[in-house]
């Protein structure tokens, strides 16, 4: 989610260096925003900023704070209350360039150790060409 300024122009805040969680806060990467693909194929347009885009969402754990004592870490996925994340912030901090997200610890639902699978997310569903199934697949020869 970026600053929309007059015009429609979106503007993500870049940095360098590193970033390191105070408290028990977690950075979060790997966040997904747009169009989406379930594991039955039917495709959910981009629907953030809508009434239909209010639900949580999965991340995975960048770095979580020192005083957060909850059983998952770095690499781990979280589910993240609807909202309850900033806005993101692009860093390179040596692994290329990634848009992170602060969450509060409290704001977790749940977590898994590895992707969850019940979304897939972005070219995961792409042939290298088209970002979306192929209309004519859903057209009787």
């Amino acid at each position: 989610m970026s600053d929309n300024f007059g015009g429609g122009y979106k503007i993500t805040p870049q940095i360098q260096g590193t970033l390191s969680p105070i408290n028990d806060r977690v950075i979060v990467k790997n966040m997904h925003f747009g169009e989406q693909k379930t594991s039955g194929g039917l495709i959910i347009s981009n629907d953030d900023g809508t009434t239909r885009g209010i639900y949580p969402r999965w991340g995975q754990v960048h770095k979580k704070g020192p005083r957060n004592e909850e059983n998952y870490g770095p690499g781990d996925w979280v589910l993240v209350e609807h909202g309850r994340w900033t806005r993101a912030v692009k860093i390179d901090e040596g692994e290329g360039e990634m848009e992170l997200r602060m969450v509060e610890a409290e704001s977790i639902l749940a977590m898994s150790s590895e992707k969850p699978e019940g979304v897939r997310i972005g070219a995961e569903y792409g042939d290298g060409e088209h970002a979306t199934i192929d209309p004519a697949a859903f057209v009787n020869g």
